[in-house]
């Protein structure tokens, strides 16, 4: 199979983006649970590592345009934020899911217990970080009526859709490095380095796009 430049660019996202949190997933030394609970874990690293390749998906990253064509790249970013993000909504009762074949407490009254706890910064910013997710799918859902009601229109809606893909991403980052079972150094500094290369992508496009000043024409005196 011949190698091209499109196989190359996929080949080599999905070592970032899957081979290596697989990796560092694979050296940490995290105790092992049962297969449910390390399923879980492996998937909610996936879908957040998904998230975070969204931003790379961004118009100012020229090299991707080179290789693909915008609607494959639209494509593709629809499908991989809509799964990414059904499984971190789903999150919170996935944690508890595995109680079901277990002994004590019962999964929805641990689930309530979790979220009615306001004494934790983690459980709080994991809080947070899922409304901001929640609020992010149901715009990006509803975005033509919304694109119709702003006073910028599409300008608009990307600064909107920008900031709550960010301030998700913040929130969602300082959780997993504060609560996560698998985000050691390595993955902190690798979730941390995508972050930031993310947000400056996303930054560069806004700034691209900003509204320029008109410069007034001066007409200059007659000798």
């Amino acid at each position: 199979m011949k190698l091209t430049v499109q196989r190359a660019t996929i080949l080599a996202a999905l070592a970032i983006f899957v081979g290596l949190p697989v990796l560092f997933y694979a050296l940490g030394d995290a105790p092992r649970r049962t297969l449910l609970k390390e399923a879980i874990s492996i998937s909610t690293l996936f879908a957040f590592a998904a998230m975070l390749g969204q931003f790379f998906m961004a118009r100012s990253n020229t090299w991707l345009l080179s290789v693909f064509k915008p609607p494959q790249i639209q494509k593709v970013h629809k499908y991989i934020a809509y799964t990414a993000v059904a499984v971190i909504l789903a999150h919170p009762a996935l944690i508890v899911l595995p109680r079901a074949l277990e002994g004590g407490v019962r999964p929805w009254d641990a689930l309530v217990t979790m979220i009615t706890t306001f004494d934790s910064i983690g459980v709080g910013l994991g809080l947070a970080a899922w409304v901001a997710l929640l609020v992010l799918t149901v715009t990006a859902f509803f975005r033509k009526p919304i694109i119709k009601r702003l006073s910028t229109h599409y300008r608009g809606w990307r600064y909107l859709h920008g900031g709550l893909a960010t301030g998700f991403t913040a929130l969602a980052l300082w959780h997993a490095i504060k609560l996560g079972r698998h985000t050691n150094i390595a993955m902190s500094l690798l979730f941390l380095a995508l972050a930031v290369t993310g947000f400056g992508m996303l930054a560069k496009l806004y700034w691209a796009a900003r509204p320029r000043p008109h410069k007034s024409i001066q007409k200059q005196p007659a000798s």
